[in-house]
């Protein structure tokens, strides 16, 4: 095998990367693995995709050795091949963010208005060790559980509306969610703020977090 065909050869393996990552679907799917590990059934509700349709994009990412997985019992388990994936998604968002302006438009448009106050990561863990402030996980219960900041509340999103008593009236409180890109955490602030309830988000979150070797834990409380 001649010089060019070895080249080609190695970039056609970079390439395969590449080429499944150009699908929107492929990329959200991984956006829900990098908080936790899922089911097929629970990747395909959260990503709204029918089942079939779901494991097919899921068979493809493995294939490129993006994601492995488990069974237990009749159910199949997805999860990231690595850290370094979560990396390589984080990435991808920042470049798209840097180089493509309506990319900036599309994050407005689905954030919404520029309405709530964010407190970056070095201050929410000053505060978390000073222990004046309440942190408050929005994430559906799978992703909490696959990884949460330590002592966070955890109440999801369509559940904090019935469940504000139990969230202490003396501390601020800071919301998160799955990264930069997650709307939760806006719209947590939004109802907390409108119930009288002192509240800002997070700027980051767990795909930040992961990518930054912060620490979460697993389980419930």
């Amino acid at each position: 095998m001649g010089e060019r065909a070895v080249k080609d050869a190695l970039f056609a393996e970079f390439a395969a990367v590449g080429k499944v990552l150009g699908n929107p679907k492929r990329l959200e799917l991984l956006d829900l693995l990098a908080q936790s590990p899922r089911s097929v059934d629970d990747l395909a509700s959260a990503a709204d995709l029918g089942v079939s349709t779901c494991s097919a994009h899921l068979q493809t990412l493995r294939e490129a050795g993006l994601v492995d997985t488990r069974r237990e019992g009749k159910r199949v388990f997805y999860s990231l091949a690595g850290d370094d994936v979560v990396g390589l998604w984080n990435h991808l968002r920042r470049v798209a963010q840097l180089h493509r302006p309506h990319t900036e438009l599309a994050r407005r448009a689905y954030l919404g208005p520029e309405d709530t106050t964010a407190v970056d990561t070095d201050e929410l863990l000053r505060r978390v060790g000073r222990g004046d402030t309440v942190v408050l996980d929005v994430r559906p219960e799978p992703e909490y559980l696959g990884g949460h900041l330590p002592g966070a509340i955890h109440i999801p999103l369509d559940e904090l509306a019935e469940r504000l008593e139990e969230l202490p009236r003396n501390k601020e409180i800071v919301a998160y969610c799955r990264g930069q890109y997650c709307v939760l955490a806006h719209d947590a602030v939004r109802l907390l703020n409108a119930r009288g309830l002192p509240a800002r988000r997070a700027a980051d979150g767990v795909v930040e977090w992961r990518v930054a070797g912060i620490p979460v834990e697993t389980g419930a409380a």
